[in-house]
């Protein structure tokens, strides 16, 4: 049986002005409800998880959980 793909890195520092996980870029309530998503819900996260790193790169603070997709 295949485990669930995580873009978990093994750095979990959260960001206090985003919001975000400086490591994979997920909010905390993405990173606890990870398992227990559907998984069109965590391909979801996964494809924005780029775009959020290279917000959080260029300007600090400026992407908050706001932009989490919400939980189906």
């Amino acid at each position: 049986m295949a485990g669930i793909e995580s873009p978990c890195v093994k750095v979990c520092i959260m960001d206090p002005v985003s919001g975000l996980c400086r490591g994979c870029a997920r909010t905390l309530e993405e990173i606890a409800g990870w398992a227990g998503f559907a998984p069109e819900h965590r391909r979801q996260v996964m494809m924005q998880l780029d775009a959020r790193r290279a917000r959080m790169s260029a300007s600090p603070g400026t992407l908050c959980s706001s932009d989490a997709v919400p939980a189906i």
